[in-house]
């Protein structure tokens, strides 16, 4: 195995829907309010990613999940974004160390607390998606959305 640090860091993130159409949301420590997130590890399937890091950090599975937008984080360090639009399938709301907050909320409600730059382009790109997957790009320092 290389010690090699990868040239891009994987990250899945959902937009989840349940039945009344709420969104789900969880609160992090630094960024506030977003969308269920979380790193691909090494060898693993993005799809199960998704599931693993949505169930991890709410207590909840999803279903029909669908990539919707790709992002690139073209400065250091490199990552790229796949993000899905998915339903909420079974589970209770639970929160964990790294969301000490995990609520369902109306669209409303979701464009109000999302407030991190970027999260808050993430969720933007979700909730215009009408189908196909789009891609788009940008940088940090300062933030500035590309594509």
């Amino acid at each position: 195995m290389s010690d090699e640090q990868p040239r891009h860091v994987l990250v899945v993130s959902c937009l989840i829907r349940n039945e009344a159409e709420q969104l789900l949301l969880v609160k992090h420590h630094i960024r506030g309010w977003e969308l269920p997130q979380g790193r691909v590890e090494e060898g693993e399937k993005l799809i199960f990613a998704l599931s693993r890091e949505t169930l991890e950090e709410t207590g909840v599975t999803i279903s029909h999940a669908r990539l919707a937008v790709i992002w690139s984080k073209i400065s250091a360090p490199a990552a790229v974004i796949f993000c899905f639009t998915a339903r909420y399938a079974s589970g209770e709301l639970t929160p964990s160390e790294e969301t000490p907050a995990v609520e369902w909320c109306t669209v409303e409600e979701a464009r109000r607390r999302i407030c991190h730059p970027v999260n808050r382009d993430r969720f933007l790109a979700l909730m215009e998606h009408e189908g196909g997957v789009q891609l788009r790009s940008y940088q940090t320092g300062p933030y500035r959305v590309l594509n």
